[in-house]
């Protein structure tokens, strides 16, 4: 296991971009160093193979059922053949890179530069720092088939919400949304029902969430309706070696 970084720099590029206009100069340099991001979080993921990303809070620990939960998820998933991704950090994400990475799979992370929480956890074998939320956002949801949410706050909820709209408004496919926790996601569920009588969700946008808690079920699920459905195997992309891409085995 590699050695983390705990002071990770607290970058304001992003603050002081929204906070209204700034000089044309200005905006064109923060819109080049946004996309320097891009293409590098590009360049780091593009071998990935089929990944599911799984969304939990960073402020669970060790000792919470859902931590452990989360641990035998990540190795139930490295045992499908997925490639495990999250967004890097402590809490519900070291788990699901945990669990596996112990069981032999491929881990990664997005992890994103924060003054608190959030730095890169000891159980990934590849990672980036992304100091923008949208940036990172987009990485988690490029290279998955399925989104597993565990219990989590404001930043699991966003990223629950993000990818339900993106299925939703058909800029990506119909793929499997787990949310993991009946008890923890109860009255999120109800307010869910509360929007379907009122016609500002439909019927069919529930259908998109699949909620359990069990990771047996996650297995069955996954099988059909991703692993199956998508034909989904590890096929290698080739690298090119003029463009500086070297093979990178599992630890």
């Amino acid at each position: 296991m590699r050695k983390t970084n705990n002071k990770l720099p607290v970058l304001t590029e992003e603050r002081s971009f929204l906070q209204g206009p700034r000089s044309r100069l200005s905006e064109l340099y923060f819109t080049a160093k946004v996309a320097w991001y891009f293409i590098q979080s590009f360049r780091k993921m593009h071998f990935l193979g089929p990944c599911v990303t799984v969304f939990g809070s960073a402020r669970i620990g060790p000792n919470s059922p859902f931590y452990k939960q989360t641990e035998e998820l990540g190795r139930a998933l490295a045992k499908m053949g997925f490639t495990v991704m999250t967004g890097g950090g402590p809490g519900i994400m070291e788990a699901a890179n945990k669990g596996a990475f112990e069981a032999g799979g491929f881990s990664v992370g997005c992890n994103i530069v924060l003054p608190i929480e959030q730095s890169p956890n000891p159980y990934l074998h590849k990672w980036i720092n992304i100091p923008y939320f949208f940036v990172r956002k987009v990485m988690l949801v490029k290279y998955s088939y399925a989104f597993i949410v565990m219990p989590g706050g404001f930043g699991t909820m966003d990223e629950l919400f993000e990818s339900l709209t993106l299925i939703q408004t058909q800029k990506i496919d119909e793929f499997t949304i787990v949310l993991f926790g009946k008890e923890y996601h109860s009255e999120l569920l109800e307010h869910l029902e509360i929007m379907k009588l009122n016609g500002t969700i439909s019927e069919k946008d529930l259908q998109y969430i699949f909620v359990t808690d069990s990771v047996d079920d996650i297995v069955t699920k996954l099988d059909t309706s991703t692993i199956k459905k998508y034909k989904l195997k590890k096929t290698p992309i080739r690298r090119k070696w003029w463009l500086g891409e070297k093979v990178i085995k599992n630890k």
